[in-house]
């Protein structure tokens, strides 16, 4: 009886900007927010893939109540999907206008670009992944991106861009890139109500709707 020969999935890890990709899709489009990273990660992969990990990077917002229970809400429920959150930072800095003196707060986004360069690196050296499915146009990227691929020759990363995010300085680096579209996002939406093991149930936020 002859041997029947296997050839093992390509392993897929997802590492996702989460802020890049908020902003870039609720630029437009208000209703896709419930976005379950989780299932569109997995709608991106052919036949000979596999996914074996998907990282959502972002940072607890702090200077609205109710951006943050929304955001709590959420980040639980990709947690319950499997999604493993990594956070930076979201610190208040003040800003002042030069001109007429007025000040303002400016909430800044700390450390993520510098949390998915670490992710990128780190699983390439631990071999966790064949390729990297990037979702981000942050050009702060380019070089994690140049050094996964000068020095793991065997591993690549492949850029998904979020609407209103393309970067050329991104695409040149990336071993391919696409942009993910309005239908992509509707068709992997989170279910409207999810319950958590100790029974407590998450729901879609209304103004989300």
């Amino acid at each position: 009886m002859s041997k029947t020969s296997f050839t093992p999935k390509e392993r897929v890890a997802v590492y996702i900007d989460g802020f890049n990709l908020y902003f870039g899709m609720t630029k437009k489009w208000k209703d896709i927010k419930w976005l379950d990273v989780q299932n569109l990660s997995a709608s991106f992969l052919k036949p000979n893939q596999e996914l074996v990990s998907v990282k959502y990077f972002t940072s607890r917002v702090s200077n609205d109540h109710g951006k943050q229970k929304r955001q709590t809400i959420y980040l639980e429920a990709l947690e319950l999907r499997g999604v493993k959150i990594i956070y930076g930072q979201y610190q208040s800095n003040t800003e002042e206008c030069k001109r007429c003196g007025n000040v303002w707060t400016s909430p800044k986004e700390k450390m993520t670009d510098v949390n998915i360069a670490t992710h990128l690196l780190i699983d390439a050296l631990h071999d966790r992944y064949d390729t990297a499915l990037l979702i981000s146009g942050d050009s702060d990227l380019v070089p994690p991106i140049r050094a996964v691929h000068q020095n793991f020759t065997g591993k690549r990363i492949i850029v998904g861009f979020p609407p209103n995010r393309q970067n050329v300085s991104v695409q040149k680096v990336a071993r391919g890139s696409f942009t993910i579209g309005r239908k992509k996002l509707r068709e992997n939406q989170l279910p409207l109500r999810l319950t958590k093991p100790n029974g407590y149930i998450l729901e879609k936020p209304s103004e989300w709707n």
